[in-house]
């Protein structure tokens, strides 16, 4: 309980949480779980990409991170060129007046220092410059929670987030490569330490798929996504997409044609048109579609399956999670970096490239080692668990420090 004599400390979430991406919202649930249990006190809101379906899983108020509704639409008429100018500089009035009103910002997790996929400089890397920004001008903490990071080709993309990190008030990474590139963009790293991603914090599903000793094979889950390569491959998106769809759709059929049934996951909305182009293309009943709302979803998903094959981030956290034998596709070193913390460090495709037949070897390889691997797994998410303890610790002592201070009187007591 809050003292009578104490105003309870106002907690604000911020990024792209409730706009489609499972990974992003599992971010924000391993936060909201451990501000309950360790700050019941705190009063929470969002300034988010989706506050209707922030507030409505959630159940905090949220507001909506952009001023002009149609921000992530492209820009070709004068009206709409106007109207995201005029935001720009509406956004940098509401949120400061947001950042103002809380004694700390959590930015849980996300990828929100790097451009492994296609983006805007004034996007997302503006609105995380306002926000840090905001916060060192009004001594609000922000604080970048086990956030990923990676070298930056444009200049201005680069500058707004090596500014971004030098203003936050704490900073911690889902992986060494995270800091290493922030050290390289002239970040002064030190103090800033590398947990697992926040995902691994959240409830691992019961066990509930099938004898996985049984004979025949049980279904392989396949994770896919919208791929059109990195912000760096503006100039052959099209080119990787295709080559991506078609090694992807290849390996399904090949998998089929052996009689295993597949199960197609996405990890945002924007992945839904590649399943359907792979149903389509493959037309059989063995393979299906997953219909997934959250992380847990994907978990249950992944733990029914004998294997997982998969593109998105989160798809393989799921998967890794849930101790499922699992093989990247690979599109940024982030995923490298997470397949060797679990030691699955062999069993890298990559993305761009995806050569159905090299894939294969590399999927029969896996599954026969798959009752080892299950045993690495199982030992990795102990070791993961407990390192994501110290980071919740140390969130405590870095933002909350009279709470830190009253829960040692308690235990000394």
């Amino acid at each position: 309980m809050t003292p009578a004599n104490r105003t309870p400390v106002r907690v604000g979430v911020f990024g792209l949480l409730g706009s489609g991406n499972l990974g992003n919202d599992g971010s924000l649930e391993a936060v909201l779980g451990y501000l309950r249990a360790e700050h019941p006190e705190a009063v929470v809101d969002a300034l988010c990409g989706g506050p209707e379906a922030v507030t409505a899983r959630y159940g905090i108020p949220a507001t909506r991170l952009h001023w002009y509704r149609g921000e992530y639409r492209t820009a070709s008429r004068a009206g709409a060129i106007a109207g995201k100018g005029l935001g720009k500089l509406v956004d940098a009035v509401r949120t400061a007046a947001w950042v103002r009103r809380h004694d700390v910002v959590i930015v849980p997790g996300m990828g929100v220092l790097e451009a492994t996929l296609p983006l805007r400089p004034w996007g997302f890397p503006y609105s995380l410059f306002l926000l840090c920004a905001s916060g060192r001008l009004f001594g609000t903490r922000v604080a970048l929670v086990g956030v990923g990071a990676a070298a930056i080709g444009n200049r201005p993309t680069r500058a707004l987030v090596r500014w971004s990190a030098r203003l936050a008030g704490y900073r911690s990474y889902r992986d060494a490569l995270s800091r290493d590139a922030m050290r390289a963009m002239g970040v002064d790293t030190t103090r800033d330490e590398v947990y697992p991603d926040l995902a691994f914090a959240l409830p691992t599903p019961p066990a509930s798929g099938p004898d996985k000793l049984s004979v025949p094979p049980g279904p392989v889950c396949v994770g896919v996504m919208d791929f059109h390569g990195g912000d760096d491959d503006r100039a052959r998106a099209g080119e990787i997409h295709r080559r991506y769809l078609a090694g992807t759709t290849r390996f399904v059929r090949a998998l089929v044609e052996e009689g295993r049934p597949v199960r197609l996951l996405t990890g945002d909305e924007c992945d839904r048109p590649v399943v359907a182009a792979i149903l389509d293309a493959v037309d059989s009943p063995l393979v299906t579609a997953a219909e997934a709302a959250s992380l847990a979803d994907l978990m249950k998903e992944t733990a029914a399956a004998d294997t997982v094959v998969a593109t998105r981030y989160h798809n393989l956290v799921c998967a890794l999670k849930v101790g499922t034998p699992t093989l990247a596709l690979s599109y940024a070193a982030k995923s490298d970096a997470l397949m060797d913390r679990m030691g699955l460090a062999a069993y890298c495709h990559p993305a761009r490239e995806v050569d159905a037949d090299r894939l294969l070897e590399q999927f029969r390889a896996l599954e026969e080692r798959s009752a080892e691997l299950r045993h690495t797994l199982a030992e990795r998410n102990l070791v993961a668990a407990r390192q994501l303890e110290y980071q919740f610790t140390a969130l405590t002592a870095a933002l909350f420090p009279a709470a830190d201070h009253a829960h040692a009187l308690r235990e000394a007591k």
